[in-house]
């Protein structure tokens, strides 16, 4: 069994960061700043429709374009301060298939950061954003599975968000959800798929 990592607010633990990155993106309208608890509770994709309820108006594509380019500055200004999940490392040394690494962060960023954290020896394949982002994660986890050579019932996501679970779901492949995340758990919880409270835990039910 092959088991696909989520980054961002699952191996990595950026919440903090996410949230003061998204307010950097939308002070410019005065309109904020969101908490976390805010965040959790109400992020979801295509992303910009989640700005466009922010702002409380329609967000095109020049203004999303805008927008983006704002969080990534803010984010890419912090990342030196986000550390792994605690237990992000104990989580893919117990796993005893093999792994890949899928995330809407961009992939020219995203490889040098794994191999920065020591992680690039755990993955067979690494996968991030290629292009413009803010859309669902599923068509991107068909592309990496296809890539890999395998189908998603070969296959175990872990992730953080109800993007993951609606990938998962349709790929056809299992899905736990990690409550440490962007996510509310109560939000995951009514996906009606297995959720964990620790990554460790995570892995124990994707052996299940």
């Amino acid at each position: 069994m092959h088991l696909v990592w989520d980054w961002n607010g699952t191996l990595l633990d950026d919440l903090p960061l996410v949230v003061a990155a998204t307010n950097a993106s939308i002070a410019v309208h005065g309109i904020g700043p969101i908490t976390a608890e805010e965040h959790r509770r109400d992020f979801f994709r295509p992303v910009p429709d989640y700005y466009a309820m922010l702002l409380g108006r329609p967000v095109d594509a020049e203004a999303f374009e805008v927008l983006n380019k704002a969080f990534h500055a803010a984010y890419n200004e912090g990342l030196t301060t986000c550390a792994l999940a605690a237990d992000a490392e104990a989580a893919l040394r117990s796993w005893t298939g093999t792994q890949s690494l899928l995330s809407m962060w961009f992939h020219t960023e995203l490889v040098p950061a794994v191999s920065r954290y020591g992680l690039a020896g755990y993955f067979t394949r690494v996968d991030g954003l290629r292009g413009v982002g803010g859309g669902p994660k599923a068509p991107h986890l068909i592309a990496h599975l296809s890539a890999l050579g395998l189908t998603g019932p070969d296959c175990v996501l872990v992730g953080d968000s109800v993007d993951d679970a609606e990938a998962a779901r349709a790929v056809g492949a299992r899905c736990v959800l990690y409550t440490g995340g962007f996510t509310d758990p109560g939000r995951l919880r009514a996906t009606g798929l297995p959720v964990a409270r620790s990554l460790a835990e995570a892995v124990e039910l994707a052996y299940a």
